[in-house]
């Protein structure tokens, strides 16, 4: 079970996990409309944590549960953290005047999300897309 991690610096690094994202995701058999989401999902994560905590990391597993095959997205920083985490997981709810996809289109975009967030700490946020 190879992990690999995206440490987050710069706007490259957030093409380098998109990257690995898609490959992780073909190497699994997703198609092509699955792929963009987790990409989708990857770049909107990597890019939270470059414009808010200036850096921190992606990580993307493959997992098995049972007859289930997906993978897993942890996306990983040091930074401020997240005041208030009810209204960022309201849609439409942007600081960066981004696409405002934000973590709500996280959540959308994958199966399973969770969210924990320590001000002055930082913030973790997993997520997994399953195979279907």
């Amino acid at each position: 079970m190879m992990d690999s991690s995206v440490k987050i610096i710069n706007e490259w690094d957030i093409v380098a996990a998109r990257q690995l994202g898609r490959n992780v995701a073909k190497e699994l058999g997703f198609g092509t409309v699955d792929q963009a989401r987790i990409t989708t999902a990857i770049s909107e994560l990597a890019r939270n944590i470059y414009l808010y905590a200036g850096q921190g990391e992606i990580t993307i597993e493959k997992v098995e549960n049972g007859a289930k095959k997906g993978m897993t997205i942890v996306s990983r920083d040091e930074g401020p953290g997240i005041p208030d985490l009810r209204k960022v997981m309201e849609d439409g709810f942007s600081t960066s005047g981004g696409l405002g996809a934000g973590l709500p289109g996280v959540k959308r975009l994958m199966d399973e999300f969770s969210i924990e967030s320590t001000p002055g700490e930082g913030t973790l946020i997993q997520s997994v897309k399953w195979l279907r």
